[in-house]
Formats: C-alpha cells, structure tokens, sequence
C-alpha cells in the first residue's frame, strides 16, 4: 500500500547537529536526520568548529543532508581566524550546495587565546560585520544568536542586547537562543528585547539533557543558570540512562508548553547527534509524522 500522509500538527521546530568525526558516526547521524526529518522542520542546522576547524565535514553533512531529507539545510560560518576571502568561500561552496540559510556567529576564540577575541587582520571584525557581508553574496535566510542570560563576554546584558538588536538590523532574519532551562528566563528576555525595538522572532533553544555531566559542563561554559531543583533532579542519572532519557523529556516537554502558553510557536532543539529525545518532545508538543 502506498505511504499515508498525515497532518504536521503542533508548534513549528528545527533541529541542530555537529558533524561526526568518523565514517560510522557520519552514517548513524545521517540516520538520525532522516528520522526528525520526519516531523517536517522548518530547517536543519549543521554547526561549524572552532576556528573553521570542520569546515570541510561541515559541508559534506550539509550535502549529505540536503539529498538525503530534502529539508532546508542551515549551515554555520564563523568568522574566527580566516580572512574575509576565505569566509566568502565558504559562504559560496554553501549557496552552491543548495544550502540557502546560514547561522552567522562570531565564533568563539581558539583556546590559545585565553578567552580574549581578535579579529583576522583581513577578516570580519565580528557578527554584525559578517551579516553585512553575507548580504552581499546572495539573498541567503540568515539566523543569528541570541542569549537570555547575556553571553559570558558581553560587558553587560544590556550591551549584549544591543548587540542584538545591531544584528538583526544588519539583515539577520531571526535570533536562535542560547539554551536555557526554566521559561522565565526567556520570556524576560523576550520582553527586554520587544523593549528596545526587536520585533524578529526570537526562537528559544532548547538542549534535551542527554549526560547530565556533559550538560553542566556545556551550561558553565555558555553561562546558562542550572536550577537547583534541577541538579537535584537529575542527580546520579547517568548511571540510569533510561530513567534519565524518561525526566529528560518530561522536563524539556514542560519547559515547552510553559512557553506555548506564552505564545511561544517555534522550539531548535539542541539534538546532540541523537534522535530518541528530540522525538519525544516532537510527538509530545503535537507534531506527526509526514508519512508512515
């Protein structure tokens, strides 16, 4: 019998990977793409490494992906440590990729820096300046990155906002956020932002925990506040996967419907690489299949 179509019901989603590092990780995330891309995402996300540090892996998952699940393809680009010639490279092995959308980022310093960026003496100077030139390449979908809680870097949130608010003004299309693990904490951001003149949308990002030990560690590096009746929650899990993956959805799922209530349409889950919790949280926020 022919596949059935089924409604996609639900809020609107999109879903980010890092490239594998190896062959069979390449196949076992080429499966997980086709999987969520069952649920019909607005896009797919491929980040980039460090210092343009998988650029070429980057680029490969991004056409690997774009035959494999004919889902619109997001492809990182930072502009840490390459010269504008180089970045405008990048930019155009994607177009020709048929990857139309990118996620212009600064990029983090590499870690001989000790934290302090600098910008390539013939590169962007930084995100606002990066967009700009993206615009002139091609009519690419830009996303940018936004952080309820300010980035670690930022002098203040307010200037961190301002940041903001100068990308998407130089063309950025919409902000994805950093993640975050309790609802007011976006929607304060969200309020902040409608304050100073930000009406692109702003879509929350949202990390399913996986390893409880690798997601602090992500949240320290990344500034993102840890709750204490979440430590508490998922304390000594690791050593429970199964139970672990179960309050894993339960929190991410509340976590979204808190923020549905406030008429939040659009969630990016953080999949790292694996599908089971990011489809949970699919069929548990309404969203079908497309076919079966």
């Amino acid at each position: 019998m022919p596949a059935q179509t089924r409604t996609v019901a639900g809020p609107e989603i999109s879903f980010e990977f890092f490239p594998a590092k190896t062959e069979k990780g390449a196949d076992s995330l080429l499966q997980t793409s086709r999987t969520l891309a069952g649920f019909g995402p607005r896009f797919m996300s491929v980040t980039y490494g460090a210092g343009g540090s998988t650029r070429d892996r980057t680029l490969s998952t991004l056409k690997d992906m774009v035959r494999e699940t004919g889902v619109p393809m997001a492809g990182h680009l930072t502009c840490v440590g390459a010269s504008k010639g180089e970045v405008e490279a990048v930019a155009r092995a994607y177009w020709d990729a048929g990857v139309k959308h990118i996620v212009a980022l600064r990029g983090d310093p590499p870690p001989e820096a000790n934290g302090v960026y600098t910008p390539h003496p013939q590169g962007y100077v930084g995100a606002v300046d990066l967009i700009e030139g993206l615009r002139k390449i091609a009519p690419f979908e830009i996303s940018v990155a936004a952080y309820p809680e300010a980035h670690p870097a930022a002098l203040s949130p307010e200037a961190d906002l301002a940041h903001l608010k100068a990308k998407l003004d130089a063309g950025g299309d919409r902000a994805i956020t950093q993640f975050f693990f309790e609802a007011s904490t976006f929607l304060r951001f969200r309020d902040r932002a409608a304050r100073i003149g930000i009406t692109k949308p702003i879509v929350p990002g949202i990390l399913p925990i996986g390893s409880v030990a690798q997601a602090w560690k992500f949240a320290d590096m990344c500034g993102a506040s840890v709750p204490a009746w979440m430590r508490d929650l998922f304390d000594g899990l690791d050593e429970r996967p199964q139970t672990r993956a179960l309050v894993a959805a339960t929190v991410a799922d509340r976590l979204c419907q808190e923020l549905r209530a406030e008429g939040v349409e659009h969630f990016h889950f953080y999949t790292l690489n694996h599908a089971d919790t990011s489809y949970a949280l699919c069929r548990l926020q309404g969203r079908n299949m497309q076919s079966s």
